[in-house]
């Protein structure tokens, strides 16, 4: 426990550092955070300058109505460093990697960016692992067509990667889905997203996953953790590793000690799902499949707040409008 204290703490820091050099060029914090997890989680020293370096490259590389322009730059800059040494050249791999997303398919925007970080990291990727992708998506979608959207691609394109049948595969996840939902789990995009994660598992049985997943809800209940729909993909993850109470209280004791700080006071849901990428860092063999699951929810987390502002905005814009018609 006391190597995730230190983790937090250099969490702590590495936020500190970013909230005062990007104050006034990131509107919201939790992108800042996700920076934070990244170098914690991958264990891989911060420089400041170095980040600065490799997100002004990522912005000056890139076409004036790229999504890249914006802030959630700042994410890829930290997947690129914390990944890999030569990151000019990384980034233009990854940008041809997207734009072949796109050819098949993908829609433009951020969940396409990460789908194409997350093949960045699969050195052995076939040459059409775009299509294979496409494919597994469009299964997805005639399982759950109205729960299946962008932000799938970047488990769309991990579970292509695995061998056998696609539609063996797309059953396997069916599989988890309705054991799930019998178990008491909520229907709905969490619990799709938590399927999709157990489904990378091969070492046990889909019963066994089940099982784990069941246990660490009731625990998560039994320690006074409120196991919300949208922490069913970090209870998958969780049960990768193991099932029993003294991980779950090691998970809210970090959990507790970021809600009790000022900086992250306000970001509850988030902060638990930060303590359980800091807890199974160390032991999650694939951390692809972590990375993918947090930054995925965190970009969904801000995207739904963004389309909730706007739609807020249009509905008082035609509301204050309408005595002028």
């Amino acid at each position: 426990m006391e190597e995730v204290m230190n983790k937090l703490e250099e969490y702590q820091d590495i936020y500190s550092q970013l909230k005062r050099r990007l104050r006034w060029k990131v509107s919201d914090s939790r992108s800042l955070m996700m920076v934070s997890s990244l170098y914690v989680t991958n264990k891989r020293a911060f420089h400041i300058e170095r980040f600065i370096e490799i997100s002004d490259y990522i912005k000056n590389e890139v076409g004036a109505f790229s999504t890249l322009k914006q802030e959630i730059r700042f994410t890829f800059a930290a997947m690129l460093d914390t990944r890999f040494d030569d990151y000019q050249s990384r980034f233009h791999e990854f940008l041809s990697i997207y734009d072949s997303l796109i050819a098949a398919g993908f829609s433009r925007g951020p969940f396409s960016y990460t789908a194409a970080m997350t093949m960045l990291s699969h050195e052995g990727r076939k040459l059409d692992f775009a299509v294979h992708g496409m494919e597994v998506y469009k299964k997805m979608r005639d399982q759950h067509f109205f729960l299946t959207g962008h932000s799938d691609y970047p488990f769309a394109l991990l579970i292509s990667l695995r061998a056998g049948d696609h539609d063996a595969l797309i059953d396997r996840i069916e599989g988890f889905y309705h054991q799930l939902n019998s178990a008491g789990f909520r229907k709905g995009n969490d619990l799709q997203s938590m399927s999709h994660i157990l489904s990378l598992h091969s070492e046990w049985s889909q019963e066994e996953l089940v099982q784990r997943c069941t246990v660490l809800y009731d625990i998560f209940k039994q320690v006074g953790i409120k196991p919300k729909a949208m922490f069913y993909p970090q209870i998958a993850l969780l049960s990768f590793v193991e099932e029993d109470v003294s991980l779950v209280n090691q998970v809210k004791d970090v959990w507790e000690e970021l809600n009790s700080s000022k900086a992250f006071k306000w970001h509850k849901d988030i902060n638990l799902m930060m303590a359980v990428n800091m807890i199974i860092s160390d032991k999650v063999e694939n951390n692809a499949v972590m990375q993918v699951s947090l930054s995925t929810a965190i970009e969904t987390l801000i995207q739904a707040q963004q389309a909730t502002m706007i739609a807020t905005v249009a509905a008082v814009s035609v509301t204050t409008g309408g005595g002028d018609s």
